[in-house]
């Protein structure tokens, strides 16, 4: 671990503070009238999620965290609990399927996945961007509408119900935003 001077943290940057990890959100330089120049620091916890607020002034040392990252392959599903398989060596983790959240549902298998790990302790997961899923039911279309652009609702694969264009049917591949579970396009 490193050592970084209070007033050089910046959001985005994780350090322990408190015996605790923590992940800077906001951040201020204060300049008051009386007195020496501090950073006001708005902080997460990264495993509890409550925030604080904290000051650091230039001559207070923290120290940054750098987390490991490293790809996993998510393999299976078995009750709450997903298993990735390290790719490198191997071994198995087992992660609840809370810690991943809404984007489970696109969780297939052999899909390579990163984790962020500190001390081998997963913090947090990053899916693919998107994902090809098959529509298996698509509304029909409504005759005599409006020229502008419109949707319908439509179910895929994995169960998620979205909107796609009208020209989305049955059976169509479409490519999908894992983020946010919004259609991008057709699949090639």
């Amino acid at each position: 671990m490193s050592k970084i001077a209070g007033n050089e943290v910046r959001p985005g940057a994780m350090i322990e503070h408190q015996g605790q990890l923590w992940i800077a959100v906001k951040s201020q330089a204060v300049k008051p009238g009386k007195g020496g120049a501090y950073n006001q620091v708005e902080l997460k916890n990264i495993e509890t999620g409550s925030k604080l607020n904290e000051r650091f002034r230039s001559s207070e040392m923290v120290e940054e965290i750098h987390l490991d990252k490293k790809d996993f392959q998510f393999l299976f599903v078995s009750g709450d609990m997903l298993t990735f398989m390290d790719m490198e060596n191997y071994e198995q983790i087992e992660l609840a399927t809370d810690f991943v959240g809404d984007q489970a549902a696109f969780l297939s298998d052999g899909m390579k996945v990163m984790l962020k790990l500190h001390e081998g302790r997963p913090l947090s997961i990053q899916l693919p961007a998107q994902v090809t899923l098959l529509v298996t039911e698509a509304d029909p279309v409504m005759k005599g509408g409006t020229a502008a652009p419109s949707f319908k609702s439509a179910t895929l694969e994995n169960g998620l119900k979205i909107q796609v264009p009208p020209f989305v049917e049955a059976g169509t591949r479409v490519v999908v935003n894992t983020e946010d579970g919004a259609y991008l396009r057709r699949a090639d």
